[in-house]
């Protein structure tokens, strides 16, 4: 009896040293474990990632924003403001589709503008036996589609209230491009050319150049733009 209580006892006690031993190895293997994660932690983020989880950030501050303001807006029956300006766009592009009519127009009006690529520049300009000066070409390509006529002269042009005044990044084919390429004070344009689309413009530049295309996005230019205008529109036909 006695001998089989030692070999209990001997058996209980091995089972400790072996349930210490184990409990030891997974303190070991945690601390190994939050080493590693320190470890990594300290790894430097790179400028990119920086870069992106910022603007993870912002975006997600901006949409939660947008969300708020949305709330506090809705109303029964009211617009939202994002499908409010859905239906604006949608609205302001059914305006800017040309009749067939207008659209017959605008193919003359750029048929005879490309005709009068390489006229040579002269200033008072306005037919293809004389050449061109700036506001001539357009006055030569445009008046013979117009019931009522454009000014003369490029600055006329601009501040003719019944053209469409037109954002640089709205541009269709046909619209005027104005510059202000001698530092006149105000707007005052002194330079116009005609937009093609695709960033080409045709012009007659200055003295010793003929007619033209150039590239709007060209620095030279950016520098001196003024503005744009519509002439072939649903409510701005002359």
């Amino acid at each position: 009896m006695l001998a089989s209580c030692f070999v209990s006892e001997a058996k209980t006690k091995s089972l400790t040293k072996q349930d210490k031993a184990a409990a030891e190895r997974r303190i070991n293997h945690e601390k190994l474990m939050l080493k590693a994660r320190k470890r990594l932690s300290t790894v430097p983020i790179t400028p990119v990632q920086k870069e992106r989880e910022a603007e993870k950030k912002q975006a997600e501050r901006l949409r939660n924003h947008e969300k708020l303001a949305m709330h506090a807006r809705r109303k029964p029956g009211h617009l939202s403001r994002s499908q409010a300006l859905w239906k604006g766009t949608q609205e302001e592009k059914r305006l800017e589709q040309l009749t067939p009519k207008l659209e017959t127009s605008l193919e003359a009006v750029i048929a005879r503008l490309k005709k009068q690529i390489g006229k040579p520049y002269v200033w008072g300009g306005q037919s293809p036996s004389e050449g061109f000066d700036c506001s001539g070409l357009v006055y030569y390509a445009y008046n013979h589609v117009l019931n009522r006529k454009l000014p003369r002269t490029t600055n006329e042009m601009y501040q003719d209230q019944r053209l469409k005044p037109v954002r640089q990044n709205k541009l269709q084919s046909g619209d005027l491009i104005f510059f202000n390429i001698n530092a006149h004070p105000g707007a005052y344009a002194d330079h116009v050319g005609v937009y093609l689309g695709s960033g080409k413009f045709i012009e007659a530049p200055r003295t010793g150049l003929n007619v033209q295309i150039s590239e709007l996005n060209n620095d030279y230019w950016q520098k001196r733009y003024l503005g744009s205008r519509r002439i072939l529109t649903h409510d701005a036909v002359l």
